[in-house]
């Protein structure tokens, strides 16, 4: 289910088509305590990712049949936002430049150092989390949104507007006693603390 919050533990996925490369980073990855699940492919690991499980991508950029650069391709084309960290070969810095255009968080250069990969991956899981509760307290906002009733919902646009209730009123030819209650309901059903958290909200998911 995309866009709810997940609060299952965050899994490293290691895409290389070098046994002794996952080999290697599963054991290294386990030794400080993450989940790893480790790809031959990218195919592969594209045929069992689900969207809705947290974590970051270690992404091989040189592979057979679908390199690391199509896969990010097809991720983004899903609209996944799962952080990608290449691994790259010194002659491939002009796709990694390529790939961090095109969204990916980072790159490391092999050889590299321990403690450089796992505190990038480290940065990346912190970004996954963040980007997670964002995607997931905007689609609340968006539910909320969707129990107005098409009145409320006329409300709501001219309160964001700035419109004061008289003016509201005059604009929709209703009483102000009524615009009063119709704002009231809109507070509620929205969960808004104040106006400016009410403007925040639908900024947010940029219903104006």
């Amino acid at each position: 289910m995309r866009g709810t919050q997940n609060t299952a533990r965050p899994t490293i996925f290691v895409v290389d088509d070098d046994a002794a490369v996952r080999d290697a980073l599963k054991l290294l990855l386990r030794s400080v305590g993450q989940a790893v699940e480790t790809f031959a492919s990218a195919q592969e690991f594209l045929d069992a990712y689900s969207e809705d499980r947290p974590g970051c991508l270690v992404l091989d950029i040189r592979m057979p049949g679908m390199s690391g650069l199509e896969l990010q391709q097809k991720l983004n084309e899903k609209h996944s936002i799962l952080p990608i960290i290449f691994i790259t070969g010194h002659g491939d810095v002009p796709m990694a430049v390529e790939a961090m255009q095109a969204g990916a968080v980072d790159f490391i250069q092999k050889p590299f150092r321990d403690q450089d990969l796992i505190d990038r991956i480290n940065q990346a899981l912190e970004k996954d989390s963040m980007n997670r509760a964002a995607l997931s307290e905007r689609n609340d906002i968006r539910r909320r949104l969707e129990t107005l009733t098409p009145r409320e919902r006329e409300v709501l646009d001219l309160v964001v507007r700035g419109k004061a209730n008289k003016v509201i009123a005059g604009d929709l030819k209703l009483s102000q006693r009524t615009v009063e209650i119709h704002r009231a309901r809109v507070m509620e059903k929205m969960q808004a603390s104040s106006l400016a958290h009410l403007v925040r909200m639908v900024l947010e998911v940029g219903q104006v």
